[in-house]
């Protein structure tokens, strides 16, 4: 791979930040994790990244309105939603604006890289979401 696939992780609870960012630096990605809406969205105005990974319920900023934000910025940006919340409306809605995809929580690292990875192929770059497994 040439350059590592830059991601944006935002979550509001720490934990979320703390198991996803050793499990994705681990297939080769760079990631910058956010616990503030606020914070992500001017990084986000500083910086193109190839992912965001963002939670939807938040106090400040929704994850809706971040998208939104990416992609007016970074129209090619994908932009994954992880939520507690798990309804097929919500994710219907999420995915007609514009989301790349939507993941529930409770969630195995290896299900977000899975969606990682799909996420890197379309936008032409390939990471392996198992590393150290002989495919």
């Amino acid at each position: 791979m040439s350059s590592p696939l830059e991601i944006l992780l935002l979550d509001d609870e720490a934990i979320v930040g703390k198991r996803l960012k050793p499990a994705l630096e681990k297939i080769g990605c760079k990631v910058e994790v956010f616990l503030d809406p606020q914070l992500a969205v001017a990084r986000i105005q500083e910086k193109t990244f190839d992912i965001v990974v963002t939670d939807i319920y938040m106090d400040e900023m929704d994850g809706m309105q971040v998208m939104d934000l990416v992609h007016e910025k970074s129209p090619r940006t994908k932009v994954i939603m992880i939520t507690g919340y798990a309804m097929i409306s919500l994710a219907r809605d999420a995915m007609e604006k514009g989301a790349f995809d939507f993941i529930a929580k409770p969630f195995k690292p290896d299900d977000l890289r899975a969606v990682i990875a799909k996420a890197a192929k379309a936008l032409g770059m390939d990471i392996d979401p198992a590393p150290g497994t002989q495919g």
